[in-house]
């Protein structure tokens, strides 16, 4: 198991603009942030928060992110938080790609490590921090939590990548799969975040084009993304975002496995209202 984690630092003097950086994109239907752009001086810090800083990657925004946030965030050694977060709407999703945290969920305790993964519906109380002697990193994916009158909202769980199997994608042969962590026919969840698979040479054979949002960030090797009309070369460390009906398709470069983290606003109405 290998997960891309982000050093911050800064390029010397010397390099060029040009370089893995220079890949930045970012269009009415698509952005790319490769992994040069999350550096020490893009970092963010949040209320309520000790010794942790963090790169916001996507949030709510004219022309970008309409229905989510995703930060990665790096908490040193005995930093945390207590009062995570203060929106009474928001849910989340956490995956642990570095180090151990220790995660507190309505008074009960869960050790997670690289590869943990939680969900916490808005009703949850919980806590987060990094009791070990190094720092720990995890991805945070945020949404308003969308109410439906005689819809029950979901619970609160925590488990781990290596316990839920990928799922092949029909008649793929298991060159494409995904590893599901809510079970897509439960419509008390409103957005899936899931662990998209490709081995050397798996390819998404067609360009999807649909109603569903996306973010991606690249766990772990590279490929060739088609976006809109562009084919884009992304790797480990890269983020993307797609707009709703965003064409894509992708093939696996090798010469090992292309995984990406990747969310997606499901089961409910559009709004009709913007």
């Amino acid at each position: 198991m290998s997960f891309f984690v982000p050093r911050g630092g800064l390029p010397g003097q010397t390099e060029l603009t040009t370089g893995d950086s220079g890949r930045a994109v970012f269009t009415e239907a698509y952005a790319v942030l490769p992994r040069g752009t999350m550096r020490d001086i893009v970092t963010s810090r949040l209320p309520h928060w000790a010794d942790t800083r963090l790169w916001v990657i996507a949030r709510p925004l004219s022309g970008f992110a309409e229905t989510f946030s995703w930060y990665v965030v790096e908490v040193a050694a005995g930093g945390g938080s207590d009062r995570p977060d203060d929106d009474p709407d928001a849910e989340s999703v956490l995956l642990v790609v570095e180090g151990a945290l220790s995660l507190t969920i309505d008074g009960v305790q869960h050790r997670m490590g690289p590869g943990g993964y939680a969900f916490l519906p808005p009703s949850a109380t919980w806590t987060l921090h990094n009791e070990s002697d190094e720092a720990s990193t995890f991805h945070w994916i945020r949404k308003a939590y969308e109410r439906v009158d005689g819809v029950d909202e979901p619970a609160a769980f925590v488990t781990a990548e290596v316990d839920v199997a990928i799922e092949p994608m029909p008649d793929t042969d298991g060159a494409w799969g995904t590893q599901r962590f809510v079970d897509p026919l439960d419509v008390r969840h409103d957005m899936h975040v899931n662990i998209v698979t490709f081995e050397p040479g798996g390819a998404i054979p067609f360009p999807e084009t649909h109603v569903m949002e996306h973010g991606l960030y690249v766990l772990e090797g590279k490929a060739v993304y088609l976006l809109n009309q562009d084919w884009v070369e992304v790797q480990a460390g890269d983020f993307m975002w797609l707009r709703a009906f965003c064409p894509q398709a992708c093939y696996a470069g090798g010469p090992g496995r292309f995984r990406y983290l990747l969310y997606k606003d499901v089961n409910r109405h559009p709004g009709l209202r913007l």
